[in-house]
C-alpha cells in the first residue's frame, strides 16, 4: 500500500457486470472449488479451477465494485508506512506512532522509518473492535437492567 498508488472507481459498465458476475457466481460460494470457462475479449478460452476461499475474495471483489467502491489487496505479510497504518485504523498518524512507541502493536524500522506488518495492524483492529463491542454489550445491558431501552 502506497500513498502514491491511484484509486481507480470502477466505470457504471464495470458496476453493473460486478452486479451480474457476484448474483451468478454467488450460487457456488458454499462449494469446496469450482470450475470455471473463462473466455476472453480476445476469443481466447481457457477451463480453470478456483479453491472455494478464492471464489469467496472474488465475490467480496465483485459485491465491493458493484456498489461502486475501489478495491484494493493487500498481502497480509505486506509491510506498512505508519500513514497506511494510521489510514486502516482510521487514526492520525502521530497517534499510531503513539500506540507503536507504547507497544501496542509490533513495528521495525527500516533506516529511520517504522514499518508495520499488515497482519500486526489488522489484529490490533480487530482486539479494538471486540473490545467496543464488549463495552457496548455492557452499556446495553446496565440500560436494560435501568429501564432505559426500548421495551
Amino acid at each position: 500500500m502506497s500513498s502514491s498508488n491511484v484509486v481507480q472507481l470502477p466505470t457504471d459498465q464495470e458496476v453493473e457486470e460486478a452486479k451480474l458476475s457476484s448474483r451468478t457466481l454467488s450460487k457456488y460460494a458454499d462449494a469446496d472449488r469450482v470450475q470455471l470457462s473463462i473466455k476472453g475479449s480476445n476469443n481466447e478460452s481457457d477451463e480453470l479451477v478456483l479453491p472455494g476461499h478464492a471464489l469467496q475474495l472474488l465475490l467480496d471483489v465483485l459485491s465491493e465494485m458493484s456498489r461502486g467502491n475501489a478495491i484494493s489487496i493487500m498481502p497480509i505479510h505486506a509491510e506498512l508506512s505508519t500513514q497506511d497504518a494510521a489510514n486502516i485504523l482510521n487514526v492520525s498518524r502521530p497517534f499510531l506512532v503513539g500506540l507503536l512507541e507504547k507497544g501496542d502493536i509490533d513495528f521495525h524500522k527500516v533506516g529511520t522509518h517504522r514499518r508495520v506488518l499488515a497482519k500486526d495492524v489488522i489484529e490490533y483492529k480487530q482486539q479494538i473492535d471486540a473490545e467496543r463491542m464488549t463495552a457496548l454489550d455492557k452499556l446495553t445491558e446496565e440500560s436494560q437492567k435501568l429501564g432505559m431501552g426500548y421495551e
